[in-house]
């Protein structure tokens, strides 16, 4: 017999995780939000990589369980301004999660600091870990193999 532990977040994380990363890298080559996500006992942490974004340009909306954050990166150049390497992406950037049915949706938070948005999202109270009392003696509940 095998027994296996599961963690339907790193499972769901991971799926959802696959799926944005082929999205993302399919639709701008390559090019995109690299993202960590962590989870702890009452909350998931995801932490998107955003160097040289302005705040202002920062959204993030949640629709029907759907995270998306999207911002924008935008440098002029004066008319005596020759680019000659150009190397860093300009332009708007989009990544979308999938969360889990035991996320609290209505209370997520957003900070950007140090060019990394952090967006944390409570785990609801049904999914937490909880401790389950064992009863002993008195047969009170009979266990059949």
């Amino acid at each position: 017999m095998l027994l296996t532990t599961i963690d339907p977040f790193v499972q769901e994380f991971e799926r959802q995780f696959d799926r944005a990363f082929r999205q993302v890298a399919g639709q701008s080559g390559g090019a995109g939000m690299a993202m960590d996500g962590i989870r702890r006992a009452d909350d998931v942490v995801l932490r998107f990589d955003l160097p040289g974004i302005d705040p202002g340009s920062i959204e993030v909306t949640v629709d029907r369980g759907v995270l998306t954050v999207t911002a924008r990166r935008e440098e002029e150049f004066g008319e005596d301004d020759r680019v000659f390497v150009r190397e860093r992406t300009m332009g708007a950037f989009t990544r979308r999660v999938y969360l889990s049915e035991y996320l609290d949706a209505d209370a997520i938070e957003a900070a950007y600091e140090n060019g990394v948005l952090a967006v944390r999202i409570p785990v609801l109270e049904k999914a937490k870990p909880r401790k389950v009392a064992v009863q002993a003696g008195e047969g009170r509940m009979a266990i059949r193999g």
